[in-house]
């Protein structure tokens, strides 16, 4: 994992060098300070020479304004790379989703994908920061410190020969178990971000059916078992405290035991006994902080592995691997023996025995009872899924010649779920051309009759749209959003259902003036209305993930029954509403 996640410190290796130099110097002049204290009691006070006291006072105030100018060092050299490789590896995540198809995304869900992008990220570059401090400092300042006892007193030193062993087994045994509880509290944060996405982007849903009492229960439950795991993940960390000063404790008192026995038998100077005291109490410090390292690093590990799955998983669809095509050369598309499902595992196939052709330039209705597959078909041709057998072609090229970002760019959809971003309305025109001019978008709204709206907003195109479109109303949505995909000036043209929330004259106008401004365009209309589709120059009738039946409005009348059963229950909820 670290091997994986070590090029994402691109860039600030520079600071992570120098900050580890800068903790292990202050780690060495800290260590240093109380040798310089025990030669001013042994030497200094025992012998009343005033001025090796103030010299060597004086070389303990350098030494510790230089470790304190080492420590602030550290600390702004660790936050400065901790916080670039956060940024690094929040970045290359979030450009690894991008290339990611829709079941590539389903397989993680949306919650644990944005989870994984900031709470991990958080925990992983945390890590850095500390690790880069105490993984320096509290190493160099064991070793060192250890090294210093040992000098001082042999005899005194057998004491670490009982507490390290028993720090030691304390640590890989809170390690052990804690681990496989922070995998499980992140599992439990994503489960709770699911919950709370949905409330939110479905809130007015939630409000209009009266749930938010159930919404509540719902976020109660994933609350409390988050909590539930953060109190045991946690649990463990904070019953390990008391033990190390229990540990810390018995140790000093040890220390004060013999090391005073060994002073009063004249076999020990006062001065070393302080000095060592001091060596004991920075070696039990930093056992301590390498052992809350090591408990950070724990959680770290399992936040780090989350990160790497992301950045591992492999997109379902890519561009060609060589020779890409890069235009495509008209709206052409075809369907060859095509077979598709969504899941490898499921034996059942969403679509089936697909043979299609369509010329250039064609209108084609596709109309189909829900769950037909209508959606799914479109869906192949843009590459926002892939056929699973058989091929489909586009301008007279398999669809995996091109590069996706071409062919998309010559294919523009409307979906279901109109969707509009934070900012105006000419913001988000302009999606679906970045260099439309005034002109351009004005035209373009014209066609999908969206001017007569934006002309009575109060700042017309200027107007702030909110997040997801909340201040225009359906109908509007979707005209914008047909509006959007006109600018693109595309080859060929995806309607999925997106006139359902305007009235019938206002669609028949879309539709009159869509096929008088791109007439070499080809236009796919899913639809529920027949009147949207019955002059459409070809009809596609979709059943259980079938093409039941093709072939113009009054071909279809004589010869296909599903068609005919719709036209005829519409025609007389006309007459009725008549």
């Amino acid at each position: 994992m670290i091997r994986k996640l070590f090029p994402y410190t691109k860039g600030y290796r520079h600071f992570i060098v120098l900050g580890v130099l800068c903790s292990a110097g202050e780690a060495v002049l800290e260590l240093l300070l109380p040798l310089a204290m025990s030669d001013i009691v042994n030497f200094g006070i025992e012998t009343g020479d005033r001025a090796y006291i103030l010299a060597t006072g004086m070389k303990m105030i350098v030494m510790a304004l230089l470790a304190l100018g080492c420590g602030v060092g550290a600390a702004a050299l660790a936050a400065k790379a901790g916080m670039g490789f956060g940024a690094n590896l929040r970045r290359a995540e979030y450009e690894k989703v991008q290339q990611f198809s829709f079941s590539n995304i389903e397989r993680f869900s949306t919650a644990s994908l944005i989870t994984r992008l900031t709470n991990d990220v958080a925990s992983v570059q945390v890590t850095l920061m500390m690790g880069m401090r105490m993984f320096v400092r509290a190493p160099s300042m064991l070793i060192t410190a250890l090294v210093m006892a040992l000098t001082i007193s042999l005899r005194l030193s057998r004491v670490f020969l009982v507490v390290i062993p028993l720090l030691m087994v304390a640590v890989v045994l809170v390690i052990r178990k804690v681990g496989p509880y922070f995998t499980s509290l992140q599992r439990a944060t994503d489960d709770l971000n699911l919950v709370v996405q949905e409330n939110l982007g479905a809130i007015r849903v939630v409000k209009s059916y009266v749930r938010e009492d159930e919404e509540k229960k719902k976020f109660a439950q994933r609350s409390n078992k988050l909590r539930t795991m953060a109190e045991q993940a946690f649990g463990f960390v904070v019953t390990f405290m008391p033990i190390m000063m229990l540990l810390m404790g018995g140790t000093i008192t040890a220390v004060m035991w013999i090391g005073g026995h060994y002073v009063f038998e004249g076999s020990m100077l006062s001065g070393d006994l302080i000095a060592f005291f001091t060596y004991v109490s920075e070696i039990l410090m930093s056992l301590m902080m390498v052992s809350m390292v090591m408990m950070m690093l724990t959680r770290s590990i399992a936040c780090g592995k989350r990160i790497v799955e992301v950045l591992d998983e492999q997109p379902e669809i890519t561009d060609a691997a060589a020779d890409p095509v890069l235009e495509v050369a008209d709206g052409s598309i075809r369907f060859e023996n095509v077979n598709f499902r969504y899941h490898a595992s499921t034996d059942a196939w969403n679509l089936e025995d697909i043979n299609l052709t369509i010329e250039s330039g064609m209108t084609v209705g596709i109309l189909g009872g829900t769950g037909s597959a209508k959606t799914t078909l479109v869906s192949l041709i843009p590459r926002l899924y892939e056929a699973t057998e058989g091929a489909v072609y586009v301008g007279g090229r398999n669809v995996k010649d091109y590069t996706m970002e071409n062919l998309r760019e010559a294919c523009a959809m409307v979906l279901q779920k109109n969707t509009l971003f934070s900012g105006t309305v000419r913001d988000n025109l302009r999606w679906g051309n970045a260099e439309a001019t005034d002109e351009e978008i004005a035209e373009a709204c014209r066609i999908a009759c969206a001017d007569e709206f934006i002309s009575a907003m109060p700042d017309g195109y200027d107007t702030y749209i909110e997040q997801g479109g909340t201040n225009v109303s359906g109908g509007q949505k979707q005209r914008l959003c047909i509006a959007r995909a006109i600018l693109r000036k595309p080859k060929i043209l995806i309607l999925d259902d997106s006139t359902s929330a305007v009235d019938t004259a206002t669609d028949a106008k879309i539709r009159a003036a869509l096929r008088d401004t791109l007439p070499g365009a080809t236009k796919l209309i899913i639809a529920q209305r027949v009147t949207s589709v019955m002059d459409a120059d070809l009809i596609i009738i979709m059943d259980d993930g079938r093409i039941d039946g093709c072939g113009t409005h009054e071909e279809l009348l004589q010869t296909n029954a599903i068609y005919r059963e719709v036209y005829q229950s519409q025609q007389e909820g006309v007459s009725i509403d008549g």
